[in-house]
């Protein structure tokens, strides 16, 4: 069943078209990654779907309803930008927000206090968020998202700011979410961990909606002609080879795809003694070579 499904949303600001025809269908009870490169439309997506713009046409529906007002309280929404003020206490953000949802101030005080001590912020009820570090600012974000349990999460770049235990801990929480039934709209360029926790995937590019589906599904449309090695040396050379496609060089790693998956063993004999290996194995594209072709692939357009 799908909880949200967008039905050709149009935006425009002045000469520029953010958004065109733009449908999507969000599972429920799944992890949804909302990807594209800067200016793709991601962000006019997220703010037409929380009403905080409208769309020049087309609508928005929850659970076969159209949206309504009333039906933002089952939203949790984590900006990109931060929405806290920089004023309030820490004690005061939780109480402003969790009763902006409906919550009752019991219940805000213990599901904070909760949370708060999860992300190793219990000793900071009475600082004011202009006292909070980046990383602890994005963590107190997190929480207010989360803290009125709500059954679709909104998150727009969620990592950023933090360092890798609480990328960590907000992938944990994240993934247990999910778990417990709530439907998570995720957008965010670290491909690494979006391939680890999403379910299905779209693409925007453009405005326009360039892949959607099954990430799994996904992957497969590109075939197994990929392959991936960790090695040390200078790997310059692999990209010139006639029968290579394309490589993604990390350092340490590359992917390779090859013009077909048979030429395997003529690759390996032409690396081995020339780089040192330590693995070589056949595998399906990474999200970020995916998301690298798809972008190319629309500025060719």
């Amino acid at each position: 069943m799908h909880l949200l499904i967008t039905e050709k949303i149009t935006k425009k600001y002045a000469c520029h078209t953010a958004l065109k025809d733009l449908s999507i269908s969000v599972p429920g009870q799944s992890i949804y990654g909302l990807l594209g490169p800067n200016g793709a439309g991601k962000t006019s997506l997220i703010r037409i779907i929380n009403q905080i713009i409208a769309p020049d046409s087309g609508n928005i529906r929850i659970l076969g309803r159209t949206f309504s007002e009333k039906m933002k309280n089952r939203f949790g929404y984590l900006p990109e930008e931060r929405g806290l003020y920089r004023k309030l206490k820490v004690s005061e953000v939780l109480s402003f927000f969790g009763e902006l949802k409906g919550m009752k101030q019991d219940d805000i005080k213990s599901k904070g206090a909760e949370l708060l001590l999860r992300f190793d912020l219990a000793g900071y009820m009475d600082k004011k968020v202009e006292e909070l570090s980046k990383g602890m600012a994005q963590k107190l974000q997190f929480i207010i998202t989360i803290l009125h349990s709500p059954e679709l999460l909104i998150l727009d770049e969620p990592f950023s700011g933090l360092d890798p235990l609480n990328i960590e801990l907000v992938k944990d929480i994240i993934l247990e979410k999910k778990r417990e039934g709530i439907t998570i709209i995720f957008s965010t360029h670290l491909m690494e961990y979006a391939e680890r926790i999403v379910d299905t995937v779209v693409m925007i590019n453009k405005g326009k909606k360039v892949l959607d589906g099954n990430l799994q599904n996904v992957k497969a449309t590109y075939g197994t002609r990929f392959i991936k090695i960790s090695y040390d040396g200078d790997s310059g050379f692999v990209s010139t080879l006639d029968y290579v496609k394309n490589v993604k060089d990390y350092g340490k790693e590359m992917e390779i795809e090859l013009d077909d998956i048979d030429l395997k063993d003529r690759l390996l004999k032409d690396i081995v003694g020339k780089i040192s290996l330590s693995s070589f194995r056949v595998t399906e594209p990474s999200l970020n070579n995916i998301f690298m072709h798809k972008v190319n692939e629309g500025e060719r357009q």
